[in-house]
């Protein structure tokens, strides 16, 4: 028998308490109504798929959001991915992906293609305004969910936790090394390694037809869109948001692609719309080059972060249930949830900028604590209508 053979033997899923066209539904709806970016998305994921439905162990989350943070490329669409391949391996990775990130990606096309017809999008900011606000209620209170799960009375994933948030808050990115070093720590002592004992992992009409034309593309910078944006998705690592500074370093500084304003436009569309926060570069993308600037941008940010999972992962379902790698998978959990934890602080002060915004966010909590069915899509929409109301008379006054 090959070593592969034996690795695909070895790692059989047991049988699914669903089917796979059930998840896959399921990933495409939280890919269009899931709004608060890669901390409230797999704190959705978490309530739906381990709490509620029962469909995925909680073993099987954590192991996803431990390879999920050590791996290069957007949180969210990478736990995502994992989850599609815990019973149904490689086809569920796949198509749970696709599912996960299209509908956001036609989301931001569509958004495109308004913006560069009129000019940009005056109401943008005002609808920010309120969603932002809405959107750290809603994080704050999947980071609570998380926490309490996963953290708590535990006292050394409780320092872990306080350590790594704090970093966040301070650092106001997320660290590949503290996921590590936390994973290491709870190894070494919960289940230290023995000598001799061997390693455990191995390594319509007209206007249609020219939106998607060809002939006009210039192919030289389409090329420059792949190489960055693979570049993007294979060496940042954290949420989504972590490639925001790393994004504007290039279209704006380097490639001089976008201005100032229409980057920063570029992340309110990808922090109003649902999905991953990291759809973004869909939309520059499009900016940059059109349709098909967008669809290079989209596979060059995520094909790397599908391939970093689906890679890795049959190691993970192999060896994840042995002690040492369950030490170091709470570990990198409890530092994760303590990044998450942090986010919370580092967006909240980008999008809490006055009175009504901080009693936004804070009637938002209390709503999601008070009624935990209300979906959070219904809160979203009330929070875009209160900003295009509040907004414009914040500004005048």
């Amino acid at each position: 028998m090959t070593e592969t053979a034996a690795i695909d033997e070895s790692t059989a899923p047991a049988a699914a308490k669903y089917t796979l066209w059930q998840l896959v539904r399921y990933m495409l709806g939280l890919g269009t109504w899931g709004f608060g970016g890669p901390v409230a998305l797999v704190g959705y994921m978490y309530r739906d798929l381990v709490e509620k439905r029962g469909w995925i162990f909680e073993s099987d989350y954590k192991e996803g959001m431990a390879l999920a943070q050590l791996m290069p490329g957007p949180l969210a669409a990478q736990l995502a991915i994992y989850l599609g391949y815990v019973h149904y391996r490689v086809v569920g990775a796949t198509l749970v992906g696709i599912a996960f990130v299209l509908p956001s990606f036609f989301m931001v096309v569509a958004l495109g293609a308004v913006y560069t017809s009129y000019g940009g999008i005056g109401w943008m900011q005002s609808v920010f305004y309120g969603v932002g606000a809405a959107v750290i209620g809603i994080i704050a209170m999947s980071a609570w969910r998380l926490t309490s799960k996963n953290i708590g009375n535990d006292k050394l994933l409780r320092v872990i936790f306080v350590v790594s948030a704090v970093l966040t808050v301070v650092t106001k990115t997320e660290n590949v090394l503290v996921f590590l070093g936390s994973g290491a720590l709870v190894w070494l002592l919960r289940a230290p390694p023995k000598i001799g004992r061997g390693t455990i992992i191995r390594s319509f009409d007209g206007a249609l037809m020219a939106f998607f034309a060809v002939d006009g593309l210039d192919w030289h910078k389409l090329g420059q869109i792949a190489r960055y944006f693979a570049y993007a998705g294979s060496f940042v690592f954290g949420s989504g948001l972590a490639i925001v500074p790393f994004l504007y370093g290039g279209v704006v500084k380097e490639y001089a692609w976008l201005t100032d304003r229409q980057f920063v436009d570029a992340v309110a569309v990808a922090m109003i719309t649902p999905g991953p926060v990291v759809i973004t570069t869909g939309f520059i993308g499009f900016l940059v080059q059109g349709f098909w600037g967008a669809v290079v941008a989209a596979l060059g940010t995520f094909v790397p972060c599908y391939l970093f999972t689906i890679l890795p992962a049959p190691y993970f379902k192999k060896h994840g249930k042995r002690p040492a790698i369950v030490a170091f998978v709470d570990g990198v959990t409890a530092a994760a949830v303590g990044a998450i934890a942090g986010a919370v602080v580092v967006i909240g002060q980008r999008s809490i900028v006055d009175a009504v915004t901080a009693a936004l966010a804070l009637v938002t909590a209390g709503v999601l604590w008070k009624f935990k069915k209300l979906p959070e899509p219904v809160i979203v929409a009330t929070a875009a209508v209160i900003g295009l109301v509040v907004h414009p008379l914040m500004t005048h006054n």
